[in-house]
């Protein structure tokens, strides 16, 4: 199962307490002092990792403790510190500190952020010792690690994302140009969480169907909108099928141009799908309302692999052009 939003508490380790311990001498009973520090409390850090699904191995446990540090011992040893606790998150990952109002942002490979701060340790009465206090009985103890509730929101990362109204065609497109397994079915709502798919090294994301509404919440709402943001550019699916392609195509631009102005920018070619369902002088007359905009504009169908294959070698070129 694709989890792509989660809740989790966690909580860095506490400082192990300082002690009060002496030196043992004979003809000096309490001798001098002898008491060790104790050792810090492990922090907590969210890592990004390249695992779209690591999410899913959480939902069983939602709760991340650090260990405590140590406490303090004789002879003056201090207490030893406690390791650092790493969540993995995937790459895209937005997590925010519910208590704090923080908000921590990873979207390369490796990166990492402390979330919370473990406690101090305390001291011990050896610290204490002056040569005022020659046998002090203060320690302290160690501090409490810093807790919180956070969010974990993942914001797909992909080359090219594939937008479009419900049942445009995306998972089939999916399927075709990857190795993806995208389900497929004539109803509304297919997909109902992102799918992605590796085409020569980039990453295509199948974003679940939007519908008129949707930056407001309605049907799927902008739970997957945010997944829009984070493409390098799109593909906007539009099925020759409806009674009016360019309506529908105007429907979802507006939807995203509600939820984030900056996606107007982004690039976007159209597909026209199912053109094999329609007769040919209707797809002409569609395809000059889509050519005014500029955009490039294909026109494929399942059952034409040849025009499935122009579509995914244009985009390999593309995308390869990009990179230079």
């Amino acid at each position: 199962m694709f989890v792509d939003e989660l809740d989790i508490y966690a909580k860095a380790g506490d400082g192990g307490d300082g002690v009060v311990r002496w030196n043992r001498a004979k003809f000096r009973p309490k001798g001098g002092p002898a008491g060790g520090n104790g050792g810090n409390g492990g922090d907590v850090y969210v890592r990004a990792v390249r695992d779209l699904n690591i999410l899913s191995k959480y939902t069983g446990a939602k709760e991340f403790i650090a260990k405590n540090g140590e406490n303090g011992g004789n002879e003056s040893r201090w207490g030893k510190g406690s390791n650092d606790l790493y969540i993995d998150v995937p790459i895209g990952s937005l997590i925010t500190d519910k208590e704090r109002d923080r908000v921590y942002e990873l979207f390369a490979e490796g990166e990492e952020v402390c979330i919370l701060k473990g406690g101090r340790g305390g001291l011990g009465n050896e610290h204490f010792k002056s040569s005022t206090n020659r046998a002090p009985e203060e320690s302290t103890e160690g501090k409490p690690g810093e807790e919180g509730n956070f969010t974990i929101e993942l914001s797909l990362v992909a080359d090219v994302g594939l937008i479009g109204l419900p049942n445009a065609g995306k998972s089939t497109l999916l399927n075709n140009c990857t190795n993806a397994t995208s389900q497929i079915g004539a109803y509304a709502f297919t997909t109902l969480q992102p799918h992605l798919g590796n085409l020569y090294g980039y990453v295509l994301a199948d974003i679940p169907g939007l519908i008129e509404g949707a930056a407001e919440g309605k049907g799927l709402g902008h739970k997957f909108l945010r997944h829009v943001t984070r493409t390098k550019m799109l593909l906007h699916l539009v099925s020759l099928e409806h009674e009016d392609p360019f309506l529908e195509y105007s429907t979802v631009r507006n939807e995203l141009s509600k939820f984030d102005k900056s996606l107007e920018e982004k690039e976007e070619w159209i597909i026209l799908t199912k053109k094999d369902l329609v007769e040919q002088g209707y797809i002409e007359n569609i395809k000059k309302k889509f050519d005014k905009l500029e955009n490039r504009v294909f026109i494929i169908s399942e059952n034409d692999e040849e025009s499935v294959k122009n579509l995914r070698d244009e985009l390999v070129k593309h995308l390869k052009s990009n990179d230079q």
